[in-house]
């Protein structure tokens, strides 16, 4: 029987990082920088005033307090925006806003806040020493200096750096294509009328919408029959050229397994139990003439989800271009259940202001209790049981809020 780490390792070795692309900012949310971002500009682009005030010549207020103010002639004002090249005359002021460019000869801003507010004489409070309230320019970045890093996923406020060096695109990971087939004779659409023995097909809907939530393409999802025929034929040849393919049930040791049917017979993907609890049965390997690495999951609906978040988002984060570890945090018990031991334990759990609980019955058949979980808690193979107070590892589920 296989590890979780192994079979991780081996899936991680069917994918490489996909080839960039160049894409507008306005595209660029969510998505994986493929190489460093150097600015353009120097941030801030000229020195400008950090306050609303006064632009002095700091000179021009010595002794300046409080009960003793400095009286200076008002020569102007300068808005934000203000593209004109200002010079202050000794001996004077200017009305100065956040943000505007400094005008030439002044050294220091006097906030409004130490000063009478005149238009135009103002008396000042301040012996403003020189650079008080400026910004001056490049002393965030300089034209030239490497802003972010390639391998970091774009933020909003990453985005807004960007936009800033004055960067129209940007060079990211290109987004994984990924295609979703889930199988059997039993499964029908959501809102189908169900006869004795079939049920609705939820596994197909949940992964492809684990997909788009994990912020990659869903270039293709399908439902099949146990039909080896059609199910050989597609795998031959996935719509959408996807760069991963998920199926979903066929894959254990059943007479109707048709997925490992079919795709045991040339030897290109392997089927093995993996010392989980739920997902025991897993496969991979590549399909078809492009060799597309292919991930087979289980059929049962929570096995199938526990499976995506601990094999498949690892390989798509790789395609993405990030780190394949998903970042975990901890949590304390605040009630104990019981584990399997030899096997990893992935226990569906709701975490809130107390700490981390099972989200209810754990069966992989048991959907109401994956529809409450907000985290998957890590139980390694050497643990039988969880009690109150024990620290959890926790792995977050995709798409919670």
């Amino acid at each position: 029987m296989r590890s979780v780490e192994e079979h991780r390792r081996t899936l991680l070795a069917l994918v490489d990082e996909l080839p960039p692309e160049t894409v507008p900012i306005a595209g660029a949310l969510g998505r994986v920088l493929a190489a460093d971002v150097v600015a353009a500009v120097d941030l801030p682009g000229f020195d400008n005033s950090a306050m609303d005030g006064y632009a002095v010549r700091s000179a021009d207020l010595d002794g300046a307090a409080p009960g003793a103010p400095v009286v200076l002639d008002v020569d102007g004002d300068i808005a934000a925006g203000d593209t004109t090249r200002h010079v202050l005359r000794p001996g004077t002021a200017m009305r100065i806003m956040t943000g505007a460019p400094l005008p030439e000869g002044a050294d220091a801003v006097v906030p409004v806040e130490l000063s009478d507010g005149g238009v135009d004489r103002v008396s000042l409070d301040l012996a403003a020493e020189p650079g008080r309230h400026l910004r001056r320019r490049g002393e965030d970045v300089r034209a030239g200096d490497v802003v972010l890093r390639g391998g970091v996923r774009v933020t909003p406020g990453r985005l807004a750096l960007i936009a800033a060096a004055n960067l129209a695109e940007v060079a990211v990971v290109r987004r994984p294509r990924v295609a979703v087939v889930s199988t059997g004779d039993e499964l029908l659409p959501p809102g189908s009328s169900l006869a004795h023995g079939e049920i609705v097909d939820s596994n197909g809907p949940m992964l492809s919408a684990l997909v788009r939530a994990a912020g990659v393409e869903l270039v293709h999802s399908a439902h099949l029959r146990d039909d080896p025929e059609a199910l050989g034929a597609l795998l031959a040849d996935v719509p959408g050229e996807p760069d991963l393919v998920l199926t979903t049930g066929g894959v254990s040791m059943g007479a109707y397994d048709t997925v490992k049917e079919v795709l045991s017979r040339d030897g290109r993907v392997d089927f093995v139990k993996v010392a989980m609890r739920p997902g025991m049965p897993q496969g991979s390997g590549v399909v078809g003439a492009r060799r597309t690495p292919i991930i087979t999951l289980p059929g049962n609906p929570v096995s199938s989800f526990v499976s995506f978040h601990v094999f498949v988002l690892p390989v798509l984060r790789a395609l993405s271009g990030l780190d394949p570890e998903v970042p975990t945090t901890t949590a304390t018990a605040t009630r104990g259940w019981a584990s399997v031991a030899g096997k990893v334990e992935l226990t569906r759990v709701v975490l809130d202001a107390e700490g981390v609980r099972p989200s209810g019955g754990q069966g992989s058949h048991m959907l109401g209790a994956l529809a409450e979980a907000t985290h998957l808690a890590v139980v390694d193979a050497a643990t039988s049981e969880i009690h109150p107070g024990d620290e959890v590892r926790l792995l977050p589920l995709v798409g919670q809020d």
